[in-house]
């Protein structure tokens, strides 16, 4: 079944579904998509409901084929004969799991904010996320009068229970990184940026939300979420992957965090000196590095601003894994992982976040369209050119 065939009347269609199907770029994007959603579309009775989803809604069916596609590539196969939860999974070596997919949507209604705040948009960011979250492990409890709850069907029974989770709740939504899921399922604040304390993240047990009311962060520092075995997360599972993916015609803007252990810098590397640098490869390439020292290894990050003929991701980079240390029924710890994917774990003695980040993880990408305008705001606001 072809997913851009209309099945709905044009003023339901979303506008980024017309706007692919009516701009001669995207053409080498939409088989790209296309390809994501085998086997996912033979589903007796789901397959018609699903693409008039993806044609009306967009933002939560994109999430469901990128996942798809990232069952594959995990080297899963998918059971394609349950439609609930969204992925009936079994992984190599017979590791079964059960995926729900869920996105923090916006209201088609929604009216950005004209003035912009930074901790506004993170304490609503976090808020929204917990709260998708909390929806779907309700649907496992089968509270709210559900019928069958998750818990009562024989595939999930005794298996992992995962969330996958990505954000979509404003404009800029997916510039958040992973600072605000740490919040939600660590209780780690944003790390402190400048200054002595670089590197510090202050703990934070809850949010006020708009009444007054508390909300839970850190909903894996304890056993208040236990049926959830883990949390996979991505903001660059969306249509930009797929943009990349097609290598039409953009300017990119991606970062990689980094990290490597001292001794095995090479004396004198410029791409490892300490503090903020950047470097002009050629006109399709710009790097800034920045760098800090952090015991036996020096960390940050890459930012790159490339054009899309030269930038690479595979279609798992950026995605993220978080395993709750008190699952009812953990994740196989066994399971082999590619090496693009961070992993993250709560150290439940000492209370802290450990990241088990590959270097060269990729962190965040955005896709621009391939003007003059584009390449001069991104040199502009990466420091390339002065304003």
């Amino acid at each position: 079944m072809d997913l851009f065939e209309p099945r709905l009347p044009d003023a339901k269609l979303h506008d980024h579904f017309r706007l692919i199907r009516s701009d001669p770029a995207y053409a080498k994007v939409m088989p790209v998509i296309q390809s994501w959603a085998t086997g996912l579309l033979d589903r007796k009775g789901e397959s018609q409901k699903f693409i008039k989803e993806f044609q009306s809604t967009f933002n939560s069916s994109m999430w469901e084929l990128y996942l798809n596609r990232a069952m594959s590539d995990l080297g899963c196969s998918v059971d394609y004969s349950k439609s609930a939860p969204d992925f009936v999974v079994r992984g190599p070596g017979n590791c079964e799991f059960n995926i729900e997919a869920v996105i923090s949507d916006q209201p088609s209604t929604a009216v950005q904010r004209k003035t912009f705040s930074e901790h506004d948009f993170k304490i609503r960011g976090a808020l929204k996320l917990v709260g998708k979250i909390r929806d779907k492990l309700n649907l496992y409890r089968g509270i709210n009068c559900k019928k069958h709850p998750y818990s009562s069907l024989s595939h999930v029974r005794g298996r992992p229970f995962v969330i996958a989770i990505a954000p979509f709740d404003s404009d800029i939504s997916l510039f958040q990184n992973n600072e605000l899921i740490n919040m939600v399922l660590f209780g780690m604040a944003p790390p402190v940026l400048v200054g002595p304390d670089r590197g510090k993240q202050d703990k934070i047990g809850s949010l006020l939300t708009p009444s007054g009311s508390p909300v839970e962060m850190g909903i894996f520092t304890n056993d208040s979420f236990k049926e959830i075995s883990a949390v996979f997360f991505s903001t660059v599972g969306t249509f930009g992957k797929a943009v990349v993916e097609s290598q039409i015609e953009r300017f990119v803007r991606s970062t990689r965090y980094r990290m490597m252990d001292k001794d095995k810098v090479e004396p004198g590397s410029m791409l490892w000196k300490l503090g903020t640098h950047r470097f002009q490869f050629n006109n399709l390439t710009y790097l800034t590095t920045l760098r800090w020292e952090g015991g036996d290894q020096i960390g940050g990050a890459d930012r790159l601003i490339q054009h899309s003929s030269v930038h690479r991701e595979t279609h798992l980079d950026g995605l993220q894994v978080y395993f709750n240390p008190y699952a009812e029924i953990p994740f196989d710890r066994n399971f082999a992982w590619p090496p693009e994917i961070a992993l993250n774990y709560f150290d439940v003695e000492s209370g802290e976040h450990v990241q088990a980040h590959p270097d060269g993880a990729l962190v965040s990408r955005q896709v621009y369209d391939p003007s003059p305008y584009s390449l001069r705001f991104l040199l502009e606001s990466n420091g390339f050119r002065a304003r």
